[in-house]
């Protein structure tokens, strides 16, 4: 049975450069939304667990213990991290597991980009 792929955000449409001129009101809001998201301590840990993954994905699962919080406490984290564009999830069974979006994260990168 072949593995489902996660769809793909298409963050490079949105994320133009801060400094590279005025930003209109829709393109600062994605991105504030982006970096609000990773405002959090516990949000950057699970980003980084994931990412530290060899294939880059994780279960929900293996993601509570190591932050040393509760299963609902984590979801609602990770749906921060899903409603930024951030990672992705899919469903497999009764487990949630979340994929890195490198795009999301390139364009942030480069948002910052003098």
């Amino acid at each position: 049975m072949p593995t489902p792929t996660l769809p793909v955000a298409d963050a490079t449409a949105c994320c133009s450069t801060v400094t590279g001129g005025v930003l209109d009101a829709d393109e600062a809001g994605r991105l504030a939304r982006m970096f609000k998201a990773l405002g959090d301590p516990t949000r950057v840990r699970l980003l980084s667990l994931i990412a530290a993954q060899p294939e880059r994905e994780a279960c929900i699962c293996d993601l509570t213990e190591p932050v040393g919080l509760a299963q609902p406490t984590v979801s609602h984290h990770m749906k921060q991290l899903v409603d930024a564009g951030l990672v992705v999830r899919e469903q497999r069974g009764r487990w949630a597991f979340y994929r890195v979006v490198d795009e999301t994260l390139a364009a942030l990168s480069g948002a910052l980009e003098p």
